[in-house]
């Protein structure tokens, strides 16, 4: 199998590499950190991307990108998370509201919002998960009732990344009562500025980072925020779901870290466990598995068909290799020398090591838990001829 997707993949992720190496400070772990240098590193870079083509490359011409391939897109995809992310909050805009809007957005909605996601300008959060209703998203209470030719939304979200920070919210309400639960959603795109939206943060024990609540009073949109069919937004989730959890390379990051350890230990590898190194070994064969279930995805959405069951066998490799990363590299940090030739270095790769075993905790919940991903498998193998 060959990983480099041929040249222009291989010069592309060179190319993406380099920047990354002039413009991201060593030791960069994100956007959302206690140091306010890190968001406005993003920025730049997010920016600096963009004037390059290198933000949404896969994207049309006409709305900001370069009419790349996907394959591409997925070589930007896997340097941005390996790296810890440098774009900051944009993947959501480029990796899923982007072409959600190209595929269900009116003429006015692609002009109005997408030259703004190529330029990097824009930061998106989703309104999906309320407090009743995460993995089962079906069972949400946000509701919008008509008002003239105008929508009032009313309800709360939660976990809602970057709330705090973006323009627009990609909202998911009831605008119908139905038998069906998944009948009667409408998906609206809301300025996060309009009168009666309220973001308060989120506190975690793992530090600063981007999660929200968000309340709505009767806010007032209009008729032109509908995005595809009114009642017709489960649909469209579905597919926003599968183009999120494919969205970010997981399996990118825990491949560096895996890759950057025996060079960071030096002599002292050799002295590991061997049952500690088996674990190592079997981590980059997990690296291996996610990418391919990864690749089979972003083959079939380039066809135009998206199975939600191949996203979640996909999603349930790589949220595994998340965790099972992360204990592996701890482990291996925990019987590393304190000191020793190349200091700095694997000073900075035990706090990426530290920060990847943090964040890993929530990686079977975010975005669906395991289980609701194990259960969308096994229905879409019971449902094959």
């Amino acid at each position: 199998m060959d990983f480099t997707m041929g040249p222009a993949a291989a010069r592309l992720r060179g190319e993406v590499r380099a920047l990354v190496a002039e413009h991201v400070p060593p030791g960069y772990l994100g956007a959302f950190t206690g140091d306010p240098a890190d968001l406005e590193v993003a920025q730049r870079f997010c920016r600096l991307l963009a004037e390059r083509g290198l933000l949404c490359p896969a994207w049309p011409a006409e709305y900001g990108g370069r009419d790349a391939s996907p394959w591409e897109q997925t070589v930007v995809r896997e340097e941005m998370w390996a790296h810890h992310e440098p774009r900051g909050a944009q993947y959501m805009g480029v990796n899923w509201v982007g072409p959600t809007i190209m595929r269900h957005g009116t003429a006015e909605q692609r002009r109005a919002h997408l030259p703004p996601i190529a330029r990097g300008e824009a930061i998106w959060c989703q309104g999906f998960s309320e407090p009743d209703a995460g993995s089962d998203l079906a069972s949400l209470r946000t509701a919008a009732r008509r008002d003239g030719a105008d929508w009032l939304i009313s309800g709360q979200k939660v976990w809602t990344s970057y709330a705090a920070m973006a323009g627009w919210c990609f909202l998911l309400a009831r605008t119908s009562e139905r038998e069906r639960r998944q009948q009667g959603l409408t998906i609206f795109l809301v300025p996060m500025d309009a009168p009666g939206v309220e973001v308060r943060p989120i506190g975690s024990l793992l530090g600063p980072h981007h999660l929200n609540e968000v309340f709505l009073d009767d806010v007032r949109v209009g008729g032109d925020a509908v995005l595809g069919e009114v009642d017709g937004g489960w649909k469209v989730v579905q597919e926003v779901l599968s183009f999120e959890r494919v969205g970010i390379a997981r399996y990118a990051r825990c491949e560096r870290l895996l890759q950057t350890a025996p060079r960071v230990l030096g002599d002292a590898w050799d002295g590991l466990p061997a049952e500690l190194r088996t674990r190592w070994a079997r981590g980059l064969v997990q690296c291996r598995r996610a990418r391919l279930l990864a690749y089979r995805v972003i083959a079939l959405q380039g066809g135009g068909r998206v199975r939600p069951g191949d996203a979640a066998a996909y999603r349930i490799a790589v949220t595994r290799l998340d965790q099972d990363s992360a204990e592996v590299l701890m482990d291996i940090v925990g019987l590393a020398p304190p000191e020793g030739p190349g200091t700095g270095e694997a000073r900075r790769f035990r706090l990426a090591v530290e920060d990847h075993w943090r964040y890993s905790h929530a990686s079977t919940v975010a975005s669906g838990s395991i289980d609701v991903q194990r259960m969308l498998l096994a229905r879409a193998l019971l449902a094959a001829p």
